[in-house]
């Protein structure tokens, strides 16, 4: 049996959201529905998704300029921008930021379902995003929240615990400041909260990834954190 695909779908206008989810889930897709940009960045961030559906314009972020962080983050992740800005300068920029295919409202959800499939089709031979992490001495497994040490000790991973590691497997080799990971991780806005919520959540997550989690969950002076050289990201 085939894998149901599942798609991402971002849109603050509430009816055209709920057409859009209608539409997809009728052709037989899987549906994420965001409606603003903070949902947007944490499930675009974690969730296991096979395409993403962006309003250009939303309460809390400006698609456009979001999708370079986006690319960056999850370079394979297929994206159709909606939007009822019709100018060619608007496509271009969209599409020389990282967008897949552009879609201007109004729009038959026949046209939309066609282009979703297309971009599906062109994006088939792309890799599959991260699933699970080895490191020396065990590996972590994101389909079910675990890790697996030597001598085959499992220990739990909480969702907190299992987004984290995810995120830092997904940006592998570049540090990620505590702030980007309030954001992005636990969907807040930064500003003004204490970022020990990040500092605590890294001490449990490397009790459980065993004697060496701090050379896998390495510190990064003056910036934050940085999943460790001898970590090998999976997909």
């Amino acid at each position: 049996m085939a894998r149901q695909r599942t798609i991402c779908v971002v849109e603050d206008d509430s009816a055209i959201r709920r057409g859009l989810v209608d539409s997809l889930e009728f052709a037989g897709f899987r549906v994420h529905a965001c409606a603003d940009g903070a949902s947007a960045r944490r499930t675009l961030a974690l969730a296991e998704l096979d395409l993403v559906l962006l309003d250009v314009v939303l309460p809390g972020m400006e698609a456009i300029e979001y999708l370079p962080e986006l690319r960056a983050l999850r370079p394979t992740l297929p994206v159709i921008l909606v939007t009822a800005r019709g100018a060619e300068e608007d496509r271009v920029r969209g599409l020389r930021n990282g967008a897949d295919d552009y879609v201007v409202k109004p729009f038959s959800s026949s046209e939309l379902l066609a282009r979703v499939e297309a971009v599906l089709r062109r994006s088939a031979e792309r890799p599959s995003d991260v699933r699970a992490l080895a490191f020396p001495g065990g590996s972590a497994h994101f389909d079910r929240r675990e890790v697996v040490l030597e001598g085959g000790e499992a220990r739990a991973l909480t969702e907190r615990e299992a987004d984290l590691l995810a995120y830092l497997a997904r940006n592998h080799g570049r540090a990620i400041e505590r702030e980007e990971l309030l954001r992005s991780v636990w969907g807040l806005d930064p500003r003004g909260l204490d970022t020990r919520t990040v500092d605590m959540a890294v001490v449990r997550l490397r009790e459980k990834l065993g004697p060496g989690g701090a050379e896998i969950v390495r510190t990064v002076r003056g910036k934050g954190y940085l999943l460790g050289e001898s970590a090998k990201v999976e997909r």
